[in-house]
């Protein structure tokens, strides 16, 4: 595994109504891990997404991906970084008003658009076939497609320019179990066939313990958890012992 990061956030803070959200946070990413973010509501994991990928300033503090400092960065270089990774928000996000091919296609239209109809809509293809999509759906919109398929599209949108590094929020959620684990098996061969790194957010204890090769957990504002899910599954801590649920441990 490739020892440089690709993800540094170093005593990154976060103050909300003025409360501190995050206070004094620090963790690396490193090419071809899974890494799962938990933590309660109100622990700021997708405010935590958004600052990763410059959708936020933090309040305090530095983050880097892809060795590039995101405070440092023009809107031009940021626009430029933004090519190697891909974000899947929560609900999906598809736009309603569009076919799944055209949402897949849509960063490659902001972000290349000198590339040709044709070439375009072949890439487009290959991504959907990539997530395990059917080309039917290719010409359906988002709301004549189940949940598992949406979240299989906003993948696929996710992927379409060719990213290094994946952010997930909640990809699973309002899936049911088996969906769940049917996109968790995608996600693991796609990690380990193109080479990609993901931070994920999820309260899906089987993701955890089936795909995330390392969690990190928050609490009160700190990072109180990192490493493999059995190590971080065993720490002494209230809160950790309430989310791991002894059958998780059987």
């Amino acid at each position: 595994m490739n020892l440089e990061p690709v993800v540094e956030v170093e005593s990154l803070r976060t103050c909300l109504g003025g409360h501190w959200v995050h206070d004094d946070i620090s963790f690396t990413l490193r090419t071809g891990e899974i890494v799962a973010l938990i933590g309660g509501s109100g622990t700021g994991k997708t405010v935590l997404l958004n600052q990763l990928v410059g959708l936020r300033r933090p309040d305090g503090g530095r983050v880097k991906l892809l060795g590039q400092d995101l405070a440092r960065l023009g809107s031009a270089d940021l626009q430029a970084l933004r090519r190697r990774f891909g974000f899947l928000f929560q609900d999906g996000a598809l736009f309603s008003a569009m076919r799944v091919a055209e949402n897949v296609a849509t960063p490659l239209r902001e972000h290349l658009p000198w590339l040709p109809k044709p070439l375009r809509e072949e890439i487009v293809d290959l991504k959907l076939a990539l997530v395990g999509l059917p080309p039917d759906a290719a010409g359906k919109m988002p709301s004549e497609l189940s949940g598992g398929m949406r979240k299989r599209a906003a993948l696929a949108r996710a992927l379409a320019l060719e990213p290094e590094l994946l952010f997930l929020d909640e990809p699973t959620s309002g899936l049911d179990p088996i969906s769940a684990r049917e996109f968790d098996r995608t996600l693991r061969v796609l990690v380990d066939s193109l080479k990609l790194t993901v931070l994920l957010t999820t309260h899906d204890l089987d993701s955890l313990w089936g795909l995330a090769d390392r969690i990190i957990v928050l609490f009160e504002g700190r990072v109180i958890g990192d490493g493999p899910v059995r190590k971080v599954a065993g720490i002494e801590h209230e809160w950790i012992r309430a989310y791991f649920d002894t059958r998780t441990l059987e």
